[in-house]
């Protein structure tokens, strides 16, 4: 395999090397926004039961993948979406996926107060282990942005624990199960078309097929599968919270592989009810010129929970109707 544009940052020696991994995650976020983690530390077999268990789910008739339909669980914002059924700028994306969560239950303060993107996950009854997967993996992945937002504190000349200690002691994790059908682009419709990412961090986990890319000035360059890493990428948050330093940069998805795609992108995010500043030492580099949206990371007043469901409700309109 070609070594890919996008550098790869090991932190399997993050303790002692914590210097250098933080140069290279300084580098390439100037550059690119994102990078691939190595060394992360979650099981390989982990990896694989859930990627062999989501292509059993996403093989069941429409029928039996709708009894976990996401407007059951009202505004916990949970479970399956059908074959465009997601919209990115106004346009359905080519893609079915299933939307999940941290694990609540019922008496959690947040969830009794009906607190939205706060609740229990809608799990199929079939296949057998999916749920036992999908919590375990959730809670690996989230050690690993735990582990990756020490470094970008680093990068930044900041305390290792200044993004956990200032927003995220309860950061909102969303988890997502993404199915691609093959499929030319056509109309301007892709798997997923041009946009940023909402909150601080998402690392995903992709599968052997590709179809990501990046922007890269006015070029997309590919971000192809690298066996056992995450790729990694800036969100929103962290493009507000550096003044614009590290931007969030726009992709994109196009499977005209022939075959069918997999991805797992876990958000890690700031917590809900927080308000995202600006870091004391950075200025603001506005980009709302140059972005896909043509709109500003720094203008917005309130908390990130507010800012991320003004964006999820752009996605799916009608389920916004139902469930807000």
């Amino acid at each position: 395999m070609l070594q890919p544009a996008i550098p790869i940052v090991d932190f399997s020696a993050f303790e002692t090397e914590k210097e250098t991994i933080a140069g290279q995650i300084t580098k390439a976020c100037l550059r690119h926004g994102f990078f691939y983690i190595a060394g992360h530390g979650v099981p390989l077999s982990l990896q694989q039961s859930l990627e062999t268990l989501s292509r059993r789910f996403f093989e069941l008739p429409e029928k039996e993948k709708m009894e976990i339909a996401m407007y059951k669980a009202g505004s916990a914002w949970r479970g399956y979406f059908p074959l465009n059924g997601e919209l990115t700028s106004g346009k359905p994306d080519l893609k079915e996926g299933i939307y999940f969560g941290t694990e609540l239950p019922g008496d959690d303060p947040r969830v009794k107060q009906g607190l939205p993107l706060h609740g229990a996950n809608l799990f199929p009854q079939e296949p057998a282990g999916f749920r036992e997967i999908v919590l375990d993996y959730i809670t690996a992945v989230t050690k690993v942005g735990h582990l990756v937002m020490k470094g970008i504190s680093l990068s930044l000349g900041l305390p290792e624990n200044y993004f956990s200690d200032k927003y995220q002691q309860d950061p909102l994790i969303l988890f997502r199960i993404f199915h691609y059908p093959p499929g030319e682009p056509t109309n301007n419709q892709y798997g997923v078309g041009e946009h940023t990412d909402y909150g601080l961090l998402t690392i995903l986990k992709q599968d052997a097929v590709g179809g990501l890319q990046i922007k890269n000035g006015d070029d997309w360059i590919a971000a192809p599968p690298v066996e056992n890493t995450f790729i990694c990428n800036i969100g929103d948050m962290l493009d507000r919270m550096t003044g614009g330093l590290y931007r969030s940069t726009p992709h994109r998805v196009i499977n005209v592989s022939g075959e069918d795609r997999y991805s797992f992108p876990l958000f890690f995010d700031p917590g809900f009810d927080t308000h995202v500043e600006r870091i004391e030492t950075a200025s603001i580099r506005e980009t709302k010129d140059q972005r896909w949206d043509g709109a500003s990371v720094h203008e917005f007043s309130g908390t990130y929970g507010e800012y991320l469901l003004n964006k999820i409700g752009k996605v799916f309109p009608e389920l916004k109707k139902d469930v807000l």
